[in-house]
């Protein structure tokens, strides 16, 4: 199964940012937008992990959630990746953000705390929308959790939370 260790924004952060992100996506419909159900920030991908192995990953997981407390967050500021991805940014604890993504993560790749709101299709040029975005500000909020996320690809594309774990929670305690 395909897997992911994400940190999603509560429901009224990602109210925000749609209502923010909406008139841009209609005026940049050359860009492929990411649907606000699929929003979050990906700590760790796993790629491929077959079923025997996710017991170790979710412990992995465990361990590393207990050592972080909750994270006070806020989406601001926009950019993209080589002109394929365009994203939001993050204010806030993100030291420690990237902390803990350096103890869920397999890969040693260093983080950068983002969103992808969109990818770049053909020759499109992401930086119109990112100067529409680039002053966003969004409201504050605490991360109190994080997912371990089955990806489900195909022509429509789905997340579905398989495990989570809460910031600073004694063992046992999801």
């Amino acid at each position: 199964m395909r897997l992911f260790a994400a940190v999603v924004p509560p429901p009224e952060a990602l109210g925000h940012l749609e209502r923010a992100v909406g008139p841009v996506r209609a005026q940049h419909p050359e860009l492929q937008w990411v649907p606000a159900e699929r929003w979050h920030l990906t700590l760790a991908f796993y790629g491929e992990v077959e079923e025997r192995d996710v017991p170790r990953l979710r412990r992995r997981i465990e361990r590393a959630t207990r050592e972080v407390a909750p994270l006070d967050l806020r989406l601001a500021g926009a950019g993209h990746f080589g002109g394929r991805v365009l994203w939001l940014g993050l204010q806030g604890r993100r030291e420690e953000l990237r902390g803990l993504a350096r103890r869920v993560a397999v890969d040693g790749r260093p983080y950068r705390p983002h969103l992808t709101i969109a990818r770049v299709r053909g020759a499109a040029d992401p930086r119109p929308a990112v100067a529409l975005l680039a002053a966003y500000d969004g409201p504050a909020w605490t991360a109190g959790e994080l997912l371990l996320v089955r990806s489900h690809l195909g022509p429509k594309p789905r997340h579905e939370p398989i495990a989570s774990f809460p910031l600073g929670a004694p063992a046992g305690d999801h």
